[in-house]
């Protein structure tokens, strides 16, 4: 699973570090990305949307700022199979 989320109030350059840092420190979390007042999560496969929202609202919030909205985005590029 991949979302984002917006972040009120990151307005210096350390904000990321700390929105990162508490990010890397959720179970589940994969890889994170993380700009001024927005960011972008990958959860271990099977991770519900509920969540995984809740997992990084709280991680998020820990840190000081506020998370203003989420939402899903597609999967990375899809996977072929090859049915032989």
């Amino acid at each position: 699973m991949r979302m984002a989320c917006a972040i009120s109030g990151m307005v210096a350059v350390h904000a990321k570090q700390a929105v990162f840092t508490a990010l890397a420190g959720v179970p589940g979390i994969v890889r994170a990305e993380v700009e001024l007042g927005r960011a972008e999560v990958w959860f271990t496969p099977g991770t519900t949307f509920d969540v995984a929202e809740a997992d990084l609202i709280a991680a998020v919030e820990a840190t000081g700022y506020r998370v203003t909205e989420t939402w899903a985005l597609k999967s990375d590029l899809p996977t072929f199979h090859d049915p032989d």
